[in-house]
């Protein structure tokens, strides 16, 4: 096996798949990358067996050679050593040759690494999946979607189907949901290409994260296919494999109030930032609770008070406020995750009594909902 490429195109790749590439697997073999060469390109694989990540360079893009084949082949290298020697090579111009006993030879410029590589036989398989339950979503919107449900999901491994996001499909529209049982995030989602047929998955919230960094800002489409194990997202040169959660979600549906008896309007921003510096007196103490309650005049007061720190108070114009009224306390965490969600918007906030949970959303739409359960105080 023995090939050129140029330096920082195989950068761009291994930053990629190394994002899957874990050092606390069981798995020895997994902290290496499989790399395939042929004569029309190089696919890179890394993975920690819940995410895979496999990405192509093709041998020519645009009419510019990047990679000049003499013989193809496949290896697995080190991943974290390969990577940091690719990343300070002194040239552009990289060679890499194979010989026997799996001995890599890297040459950049007048430098040279010699590796132990591994027997690229031995990596696991990537999963086979069928593509029935294909459809499509811009790259942008995905990562809108995933910026505004992941943060909800659990932290505790006590109930793991809670650590990952429950996507249904169903009625034409895509339902994404995360909870950790304190607050709630809800996105819908209209698409024109869903499959027929009902179904739900779980997406481990670390997948979605990861999957994220990878993703490009564009309006590009990036294909997802659902089986009963796995998620494949493909974009452009990417496949992104992630394991699914086992177990049945929680029907989140019960748990959204369909009556209420406060209902505020505010810019979204203004509160956001008003809680935000309540919260500077309030993270001294176990909750970093903040308080919130309805004025005459349709004024909020947002207030925290810290018996060792001291207090804070802060008087808020609403746009409206409509019923009775309210006094309730929250973590300021939550609230302000939540409104990032909602980003910079005006929020209809959806009080059902001081320790009910309430409901956020944007004033403009419902595709956004998130939820949240207050903390006792009074």
């Amino acid at each position: 096996m023995k090939f050129e490429i140029k330096r920082e195109r195989l950068v761009e790749g291994l930053n990629d798949v190394m994002k899957a590439v874990s050092s606390k697997t069981t798995i020895p073999i997994l902290t290496g990358i499989k790399m395939d060469v042929s004569s029309e390109g190089m696919r890179l694989t890394g993975s920690d067996s819940d995410i895979t990540i496999q990405t192509f360079i093709p041998a020519e893009e645009d009419g510019e050679e990047i990679i000049g084949v003499s013989q193809g082949g496949s290896i697995v290298l080190q991943a974290k050593v390969f990577g940091e020697i690719i990343r300070k090579l002194p040239t552009n111009e990289v060679e890499i040759e194979i010989t026997g006993n799996f001995q890599t030879h890297i040459r950049s410029g007048k430098s040279e690494f010699h590796l132990i590589g591994l027997d690229a036989l031995d990596y696991p398989q990537l999963p086979d999946i069928q593509d029935d339950r294909l459809f499509t979503i811009p790259a942008d919107l995905l990562k809108t979607i995933n910026r505004e449900t992941v943060f909800a999901v659990s932290s505790s491994e006590t109930r793991p189907v809670l650590t990952g996001v429950h996507w249904e499909v169903k009625d034409g529209e895509l339902v994404c949901v995360a909870t950790d049982s304190h607050r709630l995030a809800r996105r819908k989602t209209k698409l024109e290409t869903l499959p027929e047929g009902e179904y739900s998955v779980v997406i481990p919230g670390k997948s979605l994260t990861e999957l994220n960094k990878i993703l490009d800002d564009t309006s590009d489409p990036v294909e997802i296919v659902m089986t009963n194990q796995q998620v494949l997202f493909k974009s452009k040169h990417i496949l992104f494999f992630s394991r699914l959660l086992e177990g049945n979600y929680p029907d989140t549906s019960r748990l959204i109030p369909s009556e209420y008896k406060t209902e505020v309007t505010v810019n979204g921003r203004s509160l956001l930032q008003a809680i935000d510096r309540a919260s500077l007196l309030a993270r001294e103490e176990r909750n970093n609770v903040v308080r919130f309650s309805t004025n005459s005049g349709n004024e909020v007061e947002v207030s925290s008070n810290s018996p060792e720190v001291g207090k804070v108070e802060e008087q808020l114009q609403a746009q409206s406020i409509e019923g009775e009224e309210l006094k309730i306390s929250f973590s300021a965490k939550f609230m302000m995750d939540a409104l990032k969600a909602i980003d910079g918007q005006d929020v209809l906030i959806q009080f059902t009594g001081a320790m009910r949970p309430f409901i956020l959303k944007s004033a403009l739409d419902d595709s956004i909902l998130q939820l949240i359960l207050p903390v006792r105080t009074y």
